[in-house]
C-alpha cells in the first residue's frame, strides 16, 4: 500500500480516533499522543490493515483499547484534567457562566460513568455511531449497548437535575 492510499483510507476518520482518545484520556495532550501512536501503528502494519473490511472500526476498537491500557497503567496517575469550554458571543455573561458550568458538570459526570458507559456514550452521542457498528467494534449486543447507554443517559440526567436543583453534586 503506497502512503497515499493508506492516508486516503486512515485521515477521514483520524479526527474520530482523537475525540475518542481525549474523551478517555481527558486530557488533550495525552490524546494527542494517543492519535499519533494509533496512526503510526496503523502504519507499520499497512499491509495487514488492506485485509480488514472496516478499517475505521478496527482503528477505533485499537483506540479503546490503546486507552484504556494506557489507564491502567502507573502514567494515567499523571493525566491532566482538561475541560472544553463552550463559548457565544451572542449570550449573556451570565448566561455563558451558567453554561461553561453545565459543560464542566457534564464532564465531570461523563468522568465518573464506568468506562464502558463512557465509551457507548462517545461513540453513539458524539461520534454518531450506529448500534450494529458499535457491537462490532466493542463486540457486544446491541441490546446490551442500548441498555448501557440508556444507563448512562439516565445518570447523567439525574445528576445534572440534582446539581441544577440543590446546587451540588
Amino acid at each position: 500500500m503506497t502512503q497515499e492510499a493508506f492516508l486516503h483510507i486512515v485521515m477521514p476518520f483520524k479526527d474520530k480516533v482523537f475525540r475518542l482518545a481525549k474523551r478517555l484520556l481527558v486530557s488533550r495532550e495525552e490524546a494527542e499522543d494517543a492519535t499519533q501512536e494509533i496512526l503510526l501503528k496503523l502504519w507499520k502494519n499497512k499491509k495487514q490493515i488492506e485485509d480488514y473490511k472496516n478499517v475505521e472500526a478496527f482503528s477505533m476498537t485499537m483506540t479503546k483499547n490503546f486507552c484504556l491500557d494506557k489507564l491502567k497503567s502507573k502514567h494515567a496517575q499523571n493525566l491532566k484534567i482538561v475541560h472544553s469550554n463552550y463559548q457565544d458571543g451572542n449570550i449573556s455573561l451570565q448566561k455563558q457562566v451558567e453554561l461553561n458550568d453545565s459543560v464542566d458538570w457534564v464532564g465531570k459526570i461523563i468522568e465518573d460513568l464506568p468506562e464502558q458507559q463512557k465509551i457507548i456514550l462517545q461513540m453513539r452521542d458524539v461520534e454518531q455511531y450506529e448500534f450494529a457498528e458499535i457491537s462490532k467494534m466493542l463486540d457486544m449486543n446491541e441490546t446490551a449497548i442500548r441498555v448501557a447507554l440508556s444507563r448512562a443517559r439516565k445518570t447523567i440526567r439525574e445528576k445534572l437535575t440534582k446539581t441544577h436543583n440543590y446546587g451540588v453534586r
